[in-house]
Protein backbone atom coordinates (compact mmCIF):
# COMPACT_ATOMS: atom_id res chain seq x y z
CA UNK A 1 0.00 0.00 0.00
CA UNK A 2 1.21 3.94 -0.37
CA UNK A 3 0.19 5.79 1.90
CA UNK A 4 -2.53 8.38 1.83
CA UNK A 5 -1.73 12.27 1.16
CA UNK A 6 -3.24 15.27 1.38
CA UNK A 7 -4.17 16.49 -2.28
CA UNK A 8 -4.40 19.88 -1.27
CA UNK A 9 -1.34 20.79 0.21
CA UNK A 10 2.06 20.61 -0.13
CA UNK A 11 3.88 18.49 2.87
CA UNK A 12 8.21 17.99 2.92
CA UNK A 13 9.80 16.50 5.78
CA UNK A 14 13.94 16.22 6.39
CA UNK A 15 15.70 13.55 8.38
CA UNK A 16 19.29 12.64 9.06
CA UNK A 17 19.70 8.87 8.69
CA UNK A 18 22.96 9.08 10.23
CA UNK A 19 24.70 7.04 7.99
CA UNK A 20 22.13 3.67 8.68
CA UNK A 21 23.41 0.22 8.37
CA UNK A 22 20.98 -1.95 5.80
CA UNK A 23 19.42 -3.34 8.88
CA UNK A 24 18.17 0.22 10.11
CA UNK A 25 17.65 1.64 6.65
CA UNK A 26 15.30 -1.05 5.93
CA UNK A 27 13.38 0.29 9.24
CA UNK A 28 13.55 4.36 8.39
CA UNK A 29 12.39 2.93 4.55
CA UNK A 30 9.20 1.36 6.48
CA UNK A 31 8.86 4.64 8.48
CA UNK A 32 9.42 7.07 5.25
CA UNK A 33 6.96 4.70 3.06
CA UNK A 34 4.16 5.83 5.67
CA UNK A 35 4.84 9.40 5.63
CA UNK A 36 2.33 11.69 3.82
CA UNK A 37 5.15 13.73 2.96
CA UNK A 38 5.97 14.65 -1.03
CA UNK A 39 9.43 15.62 -0.71
CA UNK A 40 11.78 13.88 1.45
CA UNK A 41 15.36 15.69 2.07
CA UNK A 42 17.77 12.73 3.49
CA UNK A 43 20.91 13.67 5.39
CA UNK A 44 24.07 12.29 6.60
CA UNK A 45 24.00 10.27 3.77
CA UNK A 46 27.05 8.31 2.56
CA UNK A 47 28.45 6.08 -0.09
CA UNK A 48 27.43 2.98 2.14
CA UNK A 49 25.04 0.14 1.44
CA UNK A 50 22.52 1.56 3.92
CA UNK A 51 22.14 4.73 1.78
CA UNK A 52 22.57 2.93 -1.43
CA UNK A 53 19.72 0.36 -0.26
CA UNK A 54 17.43 3.53 0.32
CA UNK A 55 18.28 5.42 -3.02
CA UNK A 56 17.65 2.20 -5.10
CA UNK A 57 14.34 1.38 -3.22
CA UNK A 58 12.98 4.01 -3.67
CA UNK A 59 13.97 4.95 -7.10
CA UNK A 60 12.53 1.02 -8.12
CA UNK A 61 9.31 2.31 -6.52
CA UNK A 62 9.02 5.15 -8.98
CA UNK A 63 10.02 8.63 -6.76
CA UNK A 64 12.22 10.89 -8.03
CA UNK A 65 15.68 10.73 -6.35
CA UNK A 66 18.31 12.95 -6.56
CA UNK A 67 21.17 11.23 -4.82
CA UNK A 68 25.03 12.82 -5.31
CA UNK A 69 27.20 9.96 -3.52
CA UNK A 70 29.37 11.11 -1.49
CA UNK A 71 32.87 10.53 -1.64
CA UNK A 72 35.10 7.74 0.98
CA UNK A 73 34.24 9.36 4.17
CA UNK A 74 32.73 12.15 3.38
CA UNK A 75 28.99 12.07 4.16
CA UNK A 76 25.83 13.81 2.06
CA UNK A 77 21.94 14.81 1.05
CA UNK A 78 19.03 13.03 -1.07
CA UNK A 79 16.19 14.35 -2.00
CA UNK A 80 13.34 11.70 -2.86
CA UNK A 81 9.96 13.10 -4.26
CA UNK A 82 7.08 11.80 -5.73
CA UNK A 83 6.28 14.63 -7.08
CA UNK A 84 8.26 15.11 -10.61
CA UNK A 85 11.65 16.88 -11.15
CA UNK A 86 11.15 20.29 -13.21
CA UNK A 87 14.99 21.12 -14.58
CA UNK A 88 18.50 21.21 -13.81
CA UNK A 89 19.07 21.92 -10.33
CA UNK A 90 18.08 25.54 -9.16
CA UNK A 91 21.17 25.96 -6.88
CA UNK A 92 24.77 24.19 -7.07
CA UNK A 93 27.40 24.93 -4.02
CA UNK A 94 31.05 24.40 -4.97
CA UNK A 95 32.29 23.26 -1.89
CA UNK A 96 31.50 20.02 -0.70
CA UNK A 97 28.76 19.78 -3.75
CA UNK A 98 27.14 16.39 -1.88
CA UNK A 99 26.03 18.16 1.46
CA UNK A 100 23.87 20.98 -0.65
CA UNK A 101 21.03 18.84 -3.11
CA UNK A 102 18.71 21.04 -4.85
CA UNK A 103 16.33 20.13 -7.41
CA UNK A 104 12.99 21.95 -8.77
CA UNK A 105 9.23 20.45 -7.77
CA UNK A 106 6.01 20.69 -9.73
CA UNK A 107 3.34 20.89 -7.92
CA UNK A 108 -0.19 21.73 -9.49
CA UNK A 109 0.32 25.26 -10.58
CA UNK A 110 3.69 25.75 -10.69
CA UNK A 111 7.35 24.15 -9.43
CA UNK A 112 9.15 25.03 -6.02
CA UNK A 113 13.06 25.21 -5.26
CA UNK A 114 13.86 22.77 -2.66
CA UNK A 115 17.27 22.69 -1.60
CA UNK A 116 18.42 20.38 1.31
CA UNK A 117 21.94 20.92 3.12
CA UNK A 118 23.97 19.14 5.28
CA UNK A 119 26.14 21.49 6.70
CA UNK A 120 29.34 19.80 8.81
CA UNK A 121 29.59 19.48 12.05
CA UNK A 122 32.97 20.24 13.77
CA UNK A 123 35.18 20.23 16.85
CA UNK A 124 37.67 22.77 18.09
CA UNK A 125 39.85 21.74 15.85
CA UNK A 126 41.47 24.82 13.25
CA UNK A 127 40.87 22.30 10.54
CA UNK A 128 37.09 21.15 11.12
CA UNK A 129 35.96 24.63 11.87
CA UNK A 130 37.11 25.94 8.77
CA UNK A 131 35.85 23.11 6.71
CA UNK A 132 32.27 24.58 8.39
CA UNK A 133 33.03 27.52 7.73
CA UNK A 134 34.28 27.44 4.47
CA UNK A 135 31.17 25.19 3.46
CA UNK A 136 28.36 28.12 5.06
CA UNK A 137 30.13 30.76 2.72
CA UNK A 138 29.91 28.71 -0.20
CA UNK A 139 26.43 28.39 0.56
CA UNK A 140 26.07 32.06 1.06
CA UNK A 141 27.37 32.50 -2.48
CA UNK A 142 25.28 30.06 -4.08
CA UNK A 143 22.05 29.85 -3.07
CA UNK A 144 19.20 32.15 -4.60
CA UNK A 145 17.63 34.94 -2.96
CA UNK A 146 14.41 34.22 -0.93
CA UNK A 147 12.82 37.38 -1.34
CA UNK A 148 11.80 37.08 -5.47
CA UNK A 149 8.32 37.38 -5.06
CA UNK A 150 8.24 35.02 -8.35
CA UNK A 151 9.69 32.00 -6.87
CA UNK A 152 8.79 29.82 -4.37
CA UNK A 153 12.08 28.01 -2.70
CA UNK A 154 12.44 25.78 0.69
CA UNK A 155 16.16 25.65 2.40
CA UNK A 156 16.17 22.71 4.79
CA UNK A 157 18.48 20.34 6.65
CA UNK A 158 20.46 19.62 9.02
CA UNK A 159 21.99 22.85 9.06
CA UNK A 160 24.16 22.24 12.04
CA UNK A 161 23.68 25.93 13.39
CA UNK A 162 21.10 27.01 16.13
CA UNK A 163 19.13 30.47 15.65
CA UNK A 164 20.50 33.11 17.61
CA UNK A 165 18.87 33.31 20.61
CA UNK A 166 18.45 29.93 21.07
CA UNK A 167 17.70 28.35 24.70
CA UNK A 168 19.90 27.76 26.33
CA UNK A 169 22.78 29.39 24.81
CA UNK A 170 26.02 27.29 24.58
CA UNK A 171 29.13 29.39 24.54
CA UNK A 172 30.95 26.86 22.19
CA UNK A 173 29.37 28.29 19.35
CA UNK A 174 31.08 30.87 17.30
CA UNK A 175 29.82 33.60 15.60
CA UNK A 176 29.89 32.39 12.04
CA UNK A 177 27.65 29.53 12.94
CA UNK A 178 24.86 32.37 14.14
CA UNK A 179 25.47 34.52 11.43
CA UNK A 180 24.56 31.90 9.04
CA UNK A 181 21.09 31.69 10.07
CA UNK A 182 20.83 35.67 10.44
CA UNK A 183 22.17 35.57 6.59
CA UNK A 184 19.11 33.21 5.73
CA UNK A 185 16.64 35.53 7.13
CA UNK A 186 18.46 38.58 5.66
CA UNK A 187 18.47 37.22 2.39
CA UNK A 188 14.45 36.34 2.75
CA UNK A 189 14.01 33.45 3.91
CA UNK A 190 11.52 32.39 7.21
CA UNK A 191 12.19 30.12 9.87
CA UNK A 192 8.76 27.58 9.00
CA UNK A 193 8.78 26.76 12.45
CA UNK A 194 9.16 30.17 14.46
CA UNK A 195 6.24 31.52 11.72
CA UNK A 196 4.15 28.74 13.81
CA UNK A 197 5.82 28.93 17.32
CA UNK A 198 7.51 31.82 17.70
CA UNK A 199 8.12 31.18 21.34
CA UNK A 200 8.54 27.10 21.79
CA UNK A 201 11.40 26.03 22.87
CA UNK A 202 12.16 22.52 20.77
CA UNK A 203 14.95 20.36 20.39
CA UNK A 204 16.03 17.98 17.27
CA UNK A 205 18.96 16.30 18.99
CA UNK A 206 19.93 15.68 22.30
CA UNK A 207 22.82 14.99 23.89
CA UNK A 208 24.62 12.48 26.38
CA UNK A 209 23.91 14.80 28.73
CA UNK A 210 20.65 15.78 27.98
CA UNK A 211 21.42 19.42 26.79
CA UNK A 212 19.03 20.00 23.58
CA UNK A 213 20.04 21.25 19.97
CA UNK A 214 17.59 22.56 17.44
CA UNK A 215 20.06 21.87 14.55
CA UNK A 216 17.35 21.06 11.70
CA UNK A 217 15.53 23.81 10.13
CA UNK A 218 12.97 24.58 7.31
CA UNK A 219 13.05 27.79 5.99
CA UNK A 220 10.89 29.69 3.01
CA UNK A 221 11.51 31.81 0.77
CA UNK A 222 8.96 35.30 1.33
CA UNK A 223 6.27 34.28 -1.16
CA UNK A 224 5.90 31.25 0.71
CA UNK A 225 5.11 32.25 4.38
CA UNK A 226 1.70 32.84 4.08
CA UNK A 227 1.29 29.48 2.74
CA UNK A 228 3.06 27.53 6.14
CA UNK A 229 -0.02 25.58 7.84
CA UNK A 230 1.70 22.90 10.09
CA UNK A 231 5.71 22.92 11.38
CA UNK A 232 6.93 20.38 13.52
CA UNK A 233 9.50 18.31 14.64
CA UNK A 234 8.36 14.59 15.04
CA UNK A 235 10.52 12.88 17.40
CA UNK A 236 9.41 9.17 17.06
CA UNK A 237 11.70 8.21 14.78
CA UNK A 238 14.46 9.70 17.98
CA UNK A 239 12.88 7.62 20.36
CA UNK A 240 12.31 4.36 18.36
CA UNK A 241 16.40 4.33 17.61
CA UNK A 242 15.60 5.01 13.60
CA UNK A 243 18.23 7.68 13.72
CA UNK A 244 19.23 10.37 16.49
CA UNK A 245 17.69 13.28 15.45
CA UNK A 246 14.21 13.94 15.38
CA UNK A 247 12.31 14.41 11.91
CA UNK A 248 10.84 17.98 10.73
CA UNK A 249 7.72 18.77 8.81
CA UNK A 250 6.36 21.00 6.92
CA UNK A 251 2.58 21.55 5.02
CA UNK A 252 2.40 24.51 2.76
CA UNK A 253 -0.81 25.72 1.24
CA UNK A 254 -0.22 25.09 -2.43
CA UNK A 255 -2.27 22.74 -4.75
CA UNK A 256 -0.67 19.14 -5.16
CA UNK A 257 -2.11 17.35 -7.70
CA UNK A 258 0.50 15.80 -9.98
CA UNK A 259 1.83 13.04 -7.83
CA UNK A 260 3.66 10.57 -9.30
CA UNK A 261 2.27 6.77 -8.73
CA UNK A 262 4.57 4.73 -6.97
CA UNK A 263 4.46 1.59 -5.27
CA UNK A 264 5.63 1.03 -1.21
CA UNK A 265 9.41 0.97 -1.07
CA UNK A 266 9.39 -0.64 1.82
CA UNK A 267 7.86 -3.86 0.11
CA UNK A 268 10.50 -6.46 0.24
CA UNK A 269 11.94 -6.59 -3.64
CA UNK A 270 11.21 -9.46 -5.95
CA UNK A 271 13.08 -12.64 -5.33
CA UNK A 272 14.89 -12.62 -8.57
CA UNK A 273 16.17 -9.32 -7.41
CA UNK A 274 18.40 -11.04 -5.05
CA UNK A 275 20.49 -13.00 -7.44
Amino acid sequence: MTPETNADHLRVLTFNLNNPSPERAERQLAWLAARPEHVLVLTETAPSRGCDLLAARFSAAGYEVSFPKPQDRERGAMIVSRLPFAGPPPCEVGYLPCRAVSVTVKTASDTVDVTGLYVPSRDATPAKTERKRRFLAACRDSIPTGADQAAARIVLGDLNILEPDHRPRYRFFKAFEYEFYDWLTQAGYHDAFRLRHPDADAYSWVGRTGDGYRYDHIFVSDPLTRTVVECSYLHEPRAARLTDHSAMTVRLELPVTNALVVSDPSDPPPAEALF
